[in-house]
């Protein structure tokens, strides 16, 4: 079950969008808030598939929500006011629906989503699963696979990130949250605001950094604590 949550200050626009997602038996709305700040409470609580958010709403707006949290789980936003695409994008969300929004567009949307989301990765539920476990990766026009055992770490950029293998760097069109997110927590740690590392890669660890091969990872100090209690169950 996807589970969703609606943010818009506007009742009439809250309903639509429950109307819409009560046709689509594999969504669940869980909530509707009419303000971001309840929403945000919601989000530090609860695990959100996908969130439905207005821009333009009293105290705080949607794009402030957006840059607030920590983990975004994939957000479309719908709004009556055209001039925010650019900058909601460079957030990286996943639509900008236009108020009035028709179910045409709104199924779109959802066929968006799906498109992105219909290859999670396989975590492994005993050790030996991960030798098969993978991801699927939107590179360039199409979805790429890849083990996640070949991962040596992952790279975050502005609006991509770098996954390294011994064979090739595949720059993805995806978010370090989202990667941390979806990989196995006994086999990858999140070192430092860029990077994610495969634990059992690691040739040395060092102070602030560590050594993947021959590459030196930093690791920041709001990582560390929680790197060096995995690492002491390797």
């Amino acid at each position: 079950m996807i589970k969703c949550i609606a943010i818009d200050d506007e009742q009439p626009a809250r309903e639509l969008i429950a109307t819409h997602l009560s046709n689509l038996p594999d969504f669940e709305l869980q909530a509707s808030f009419d303000n971001a700040l309840d929403g945000f409470n919601f989000l530090q609580k609860n695990a959100v598939d996908l969130v439905f958010l207005d821009i333009q709403m009293p105290r705080v707006s949607g794009l402030e929500l957006i840059r607030s949290l920590k983990v975004c789980p994939t957000i479309i936003l719908t709004t009556a006011y055209r001039e925010y695409a650019v900058e909601a994008f460079e957030l990286d969300v996943m639509d900008y629906l236009l108020k009035p929004i028709t179910r045409e567009r709104f199924m779109k949307s959802i066929s968006r989503f799906h498109f992105y989301n219909n290859a999670p990765v396989e975590k492994p539920a005993i050790p030996d699963s991960f030798d098969t476990a993978y991801i699927f990766l939107k590179i360039g026009k199409g979805q790429t696979k890849i083990f996640l055992k070949d991962i040596l770490y992952i790279e975050g950029l502005k609006d991509f990130i770098k996954v390294h293998t011994p064979q090739k760097v595949f720059v993805a069109s995806e978010r370090l949250s989202y990667m941390e997110d979806k990989l196995p927590e006994n086999k990858f740690a999140r070192v430092h605001k860029s990077y994610i590392i495969a634990l059992e890669k690691i040739t040395s660890v060092q102070t602030e950094q560590v050594l993947i091969t021959d590459i030196s990872i930093p690791v920041g100090r709001v990582y560390k604590n929680e790197f060096l209690k995995k690492m002491s169950y390797l």
